[in-house]
């Protein structure tokens, strides 16, 4: 069997697995199919995600439910501004023995899981939010001076309340770019209203069961990086990052004049892993333009930013994305 007809049937066979783990997801979270394929693709990709929502909208029941469907071994911090590091990470405390000896033993926090639920994470100090910055992309922390390896899988989702601001603390630029995806959140329509309405307030409610096991998640992992993506399509997110930085040669004058930074290489190598696992979800041996044009506003939204004058004229980064993507598009399309 050559190694493309084994990557087939190892696709084939993830491919009903992952319809199953959709189909099971959105029995509890309702109507979102988005928010749910942009969750699992970064699970998928080894990543984290940002979810942007205002309360009640099910981001706390998302994850919980993608714990269960995944089978990870789930924690949840609710993030307040007395939060110390050391709640998160775990600590050093002094132990007697039954003969009266002493020694120092660590206590692990809540970080050693699978997927951590980070609820809030704009309401806990910089100090706090720092100690995520390592877990995030190590994989280890570092406490009394002893560096200690998160097992993998290890993911992370935080949530976000887009309007309660005051009292929080806006995470910095270098923390969000850790966020493989920002995944916004938004109200349901009408009919996924009614259906969640049915669904939650009834004297039984469906449960989420478990469909891939840590051991499969790891293997998909090692699949998606494996999936090819063309020369084009390289081209393509190429193209699309260094249209948005400002200092490029290739910037049109909009994103001269309106964007204050732009996205690094964190944010190609992003999509690069994103698009192949959207063409994943969908059944796909390969990503497509259509991947990267799905893809760019969960991947740049939180890598780029306006400068004063931009916001004050009254113009918005997801229709800056937009014309960037378009704009790309057509490039590629004349090519």
């Amino acid at each position: 069997m050559t190694e493309d007809t084994e990557l087939l049937a190892d696709l084939e066979a993830l491919e009903e697995k992952l319809a199953r783990a959709r189909a099971s997801i959105t029995r509890r979270f309702i109507g979102q199919e988005r928010v749910v394929d942009l969750s699992l693709s970064a699970l998928l990709c080894g990543g984290h995600g940002l979810l942007i929502g205002l309360p009640g909208l099910g981001k706390t029941r998302l994850v919980e439910t993608l714990g269960t469907v995944m089978g990870l071994a789930t924690n949840r911090v609710q993030f307040t501004p007395d939060l110390m590091p050391a709640d998160i990470l775990g600590s050093e405390v002094l132990e007697t023995a039954a003969d009266g000896s002493r020694a120092f033993k660590f206590i692990e926090g809540p970080i050693f899981c699978q997927l951590l639920m980070a609820d809030e994470i704009n309401r806990a100090s910089p100090r706090t939010q720092s100690a995520l910055l390592q877990a995030m992309q190590e994989r280890r922390v570092t406490v009394a001076g002893e560096t200690r390896p998160l097992a993998p899988p290890f993911h992370v989702l935080a949530t976000q309340n887009p309007i309660e601001q005051e009292g929080t603390y806006p995470l910095p630029e270098a923390q969000l770019d850790r966020f493989l995806v920002q995944i916004d959140v938004p109200y349901p329509d009408r009919d996924t209203e009614r259906a969640i309405l049915l669904a939650t307030t009834g004297a039984q409610e469906d449960e989420a069961h478990e469909v891939l096991t840590p051991e499969e998640l790891i293997a998909a992992q090692a699949m998606l990086r494996r999936m090819p993506v063309g020369e084009k399509i390289m081209e393509m997110i190429l193209d699309l990052v260094r249209a948005g930085r400002p200092e490029d040669a290739s910037a049109s004058d909009p994103v001269r004049e309106s964007v204050a930074w732009g996205p690094g290489p964190r944010a190609a190598q992003a999509l690069m892993l994103t698009v192949r696992a959207r063409a994943m979800l969908q059944g796909r041996l390969a990503p497509d333009a259509s991947d990267v044009a799905a893809m760019a506003q969960p991947v740049l939204g939180h890598r780029m930013a306006l400068n004063f004058a931009a916001r004050a004229r009254g113009e918005s980064l997801p229709a800056l994305i937009a014309r960037l993507v378009e704009d790309t598009t057509q490039m590629q399309a004349a090519a």
